[in-house]
């Protein structure tokens, strides 16, 4: 990529990453994210979904409610993988990439978070934060729906700034949630 931007200490990542960079692409006039390690960039970056990511992408959505969402039985993911996929064409899909191996995406509809899942081995390691900021950039509203028990989705989304607007049941799994809310 070229273009300008700004360089960003981030220091939840791991140690031999140095900086993040959110720029301005001046080729498509589209926001990028990347590391870079000393002078050069390593190939880390959010950028928009392909449909070769689709695999990667579908298993980490499936690893994520699991692992997320004990209380719901396994059935439920499951018996909804396939339409999700289906369903991927008509969100705004970013991925964070390293060389091919997708670490973690977001999808929004409108100003809806559908859903940001990281990869097991990547979590707290700042990535859902990077693309949830990727977000931020493109939109000056979003919500999304966090399941009441999800402790930890809860506690990631207020410290990134939302705030809980209503509480309601999930027709499909009878769980609490809450829809909450950033603006920018």
């Amino acid at each position: 990529c070229t273009g300008t931007g700004v360089i960003l200490v981030n220091r939840a990542l791991p140690l031999n990453y140095l900086s993040v960079f959110i720029r301005k692409d001046d080729v498509d006039n589209r926001l990028r994210v990347g590391i870079y390690s000393g002078e050069r960039e390593v190939k880390r970056m959010v950028r928009e979904f392909q449909p070769a990511d689709t695999e990667q992408i579908m298993n980490i959505w499936l690893e994520g409610n699991l692992d997320a969402h004990p209380f719901v039985p396994e059935a439920y993911w499951r018996r909804n993988f396939a339409q999700v996929r289906t369903q991927l064409s008509q969100a705004e899909i970013s991925v964070w990439d390293a060389g091919g191996e997708i670490y973690g995406f977001v999808g929004i509809m409108r100003d809806y978070i559908a859903g940001i899942f990281v990869g097991r081995e990547y979590r707290s390691q700042g990535v859902g934060k990077q693309l949830l900021d990727f977000a931020k950039q493109k939109h000056h509203v979003l919500t999304l729906s966090v399941y009441r028990k999800n402790r930890r989705g809860i506690r990631f989304y207020e410290r990134e700034g939302f705030f809980a607007e209503s509480e309601s049941v999930d027709e499909d799994t009878g769980e609490r949630e809450y829809t909450m809310v950033w603006r920018a």
